[in-house]
């Protein structure tokens, strides 16, 4: 869409409010609020805000900056219907001087991608996240009582988040979003609902915006939605599954049937890529304390670095479909990362792996979980990080993965996190007291 086209759908939709939106670094979704009258300004990059009281943005003497916003996000919000039309726009960050801000997660993906074109190559991504329903307190607070006791792909009367989730999906279709499959997941209370296959810029935002809607559906029927990796113990965590390929002049370049599994050369590098920098970009594919959680052996969630054709226990899968649909499945993030920066982190990871054409292993046809510690030692098979600290330490030592997030954007996050994991690291948690406190 064209600025003026914005103009011009904002009048026919006797729209009253905009939302300007974007994430700071952690993902979490900022919004500045405008009277519709102020679009035009808007749309010409006029709009000033206070990055200073953004995480990890910039210091209050450095904290004018703007709002760029890209026409092609304009939608609707559909629930403010009756209360004066809202829509919005995603937007990236500019300095004063218009260039690019640094710190700006949505324009470091589009950094990257660019450098995926300047090599040949289109980005097309297709997400799979899953999240939690559980019920509200008298007061309407969250708890952690799950809506059912359904399980995968079951059906109501079991499943009571049904209806949640049917509107989040109406939701998302009325904005304009692909929706190509939603099912109840393996844990009571947890749902997925998959996204067509589309560009790595446009994926990041569907998934800022989803999870937007899915806790305002979710607070109208009462529920509570969160993206929390593992709010339950003893069940499956929730992840964010990012099915992934490259496509080039003549076509998708992941697609060779002339090569084992129908993988071609770039597929086989692109995965290689992965697998070197696995370890430095889970900190920003699972970015909090309770991600690695989720990342433990027994519950369908990878923990081991390695890749397969059809078996789902390595980090990587590579579905059977082929042809235009090849691609690979990244099975390791979990939709609590910032999409942007989770997005720009692995194709650079793949991207390298074309640079530099890593030696990639067989793919693994048994169920890694089931080997004894030395079978995956002698295939050279590695673990994931174990804790956000450990995988805070990868990331330091990671200059691909660092590059992809620039300097700005990794110091900040890396000390954001650090904070965190003190924080942690000094409470004494109700775990302990159950453990010790009668015992010693």
């Amino acid at each position: 869409m064209t600025k003026d086209e914005v103009l011009k759908k904002a009048r026919d939709l006797n729209v009253k409010f905009v939302r300007l939106q974007f994430t700071d670094i952690l993902g979490i979704v900022k919004n500045v609020a405008i009277p519709v009258k102020a679009l035009p300004m808007a749309l010409e990059g006029q709009m000033m805000f206070d990055g200073s009281s953004i995480e990890g943005f910039v210091r209050i003497e450095e904290s004018d900056m703007y709002l760029a916003p890209d026409p092609n996000t304009f939608t609707v919000l559909p629930w403010t219907a009756g209360t004066g039309l809202t829509a919005r726009l995603m937007c990236d960050i500019k300095n004063p001087d218009g260039s690019p801000f640094q710190g700006c997660p949505r324009s470091t993906l589009k950094r990257v991608l660019q450098e995926a074109r300047d090599m040949g190559y289109e980005v097309m991504v297709g997400p799979e996240p899953e999240f939690f329903l559980f019920q509200r307190d008298a007061e309407g607070h969250p708890t952690v009582q799950t809506t059912d006791e359904a399980g995968y792909f079951d059906l109501s009367p079991s499943d009571l988040g049904e209806d949640a989730r049917r509107d989040i999906v109406l939701t998302m279709e009325e904005m304009g979003f692909e929706i190509e499959a939603t099912h109840h997941e393996v844990s009571p209370g947890q749902h997925e609902i998959d996204f067509k296959y589309q560009d790595a810029l446009a994926t990041a935002d569907a998934i800022v915006t989803f999870r937007m809607v899915a806790r305002t559906v979710a607070r109208r029927h009462g529920f509570h939605a969160t993206f929390m990796p593992k709010p339950i113990a003893g069940v499956n965590g929730s992840g964010l599954h990012l099915h992934q390929s490259l496509v080039g002049p003549d076509g998708n370049a992941f697609w060779d049937p002339k090569q084992p599994h129908g993988l071609s050369r770039v597929a086989i590098r692109y995965i290689s890529g992965l697998m070197a920098h696995a370890r430095g970009f889970t900190a920003i594919t699972n970015p909090l304390i309770n991600s690695y959680k989720r990342l433990v052996p027994g519950y369908e969630a990878p923990v081991y670095i390695a890749w397969s054709t059809g078996n789902r226990s390595p980090m990587i899968r590579v579905p059977e479909s082929k042809g235009p649909d090849t691609r690979i499945e990244l099975r390791s993030p979990d939709p609590s990362c910032n999409p942007y920066l989770a997005l720009a982190v692995t194709i650079k990871a793949g991207l390298d792996g074309l640079k530099h054409r890593y030696e990639v292993p067989p793919p693994v046809t048994r169920n890694v979980y089931r080997m004894h510690e030395s079978e995956r030692r002698e295939l050279g098979i590695e673990r994931l990080p174990e804790s956000l600290h450990e995988a805070l330490a990868f990331l330091e030592e990671d200059n691909v993965i660092w590059e992809a997030l620039g300097d700005h954007i990794a110091q900040r996050f890396v000390e954001a996190k650090r904070l965190e994991w003190d924080i942690y690291r000094h409470e004494v948690h109700q775990w302990e007291l159950d453990q010790y406190l009668t015992v010693y």
